[in-house]
């Protein structure tokens, strides 16, 4: 099982996430994704599905044409683990970042 990160554990791993935000009134990361249109978009969202499925670690998201909003948070243990840092990491080099 994974741990909750502490405060500082918190902070260092947002400072190595380009474009990660802490989510306000929660215990969680958000990121939005924009691709060429919904063909990229929908096709990046395949490609990471399959790496959280693998996790066993999925994400909240929501898409509209060539957007995705995606929200972090590990459920199990009621805020942000290593786990979420790691999906946002790979979600980024999916995303070419």
């Amino acid at each position: 099982m994974v741990d909750k990160l502490g405060d500082d554990e918190r902070a260092a791993a947002l400072a190595g996430l380009d474009g990660w935000t802490a989510v306000e009134g929660r215990d969680a990361i958000a990121k939005t994704f924009t691709f060429k249109d919904f063909n990229a978009a929908f096709g990046w969202m395949t490609r990471a599905a399959l790496i959280a499925e693998a996790m066993n670690h999925h994400p909240e998201w929501f898409n509209v044409w060539n957007r995705v909003e995606v929200t972090l948070s590990t459920h199990d243990v009621g805020g942000l683990s290593a786990l979420d840092i790691e999906l946002a990491k790979r979600m980024d080099a999916l995303a070419g970042g």
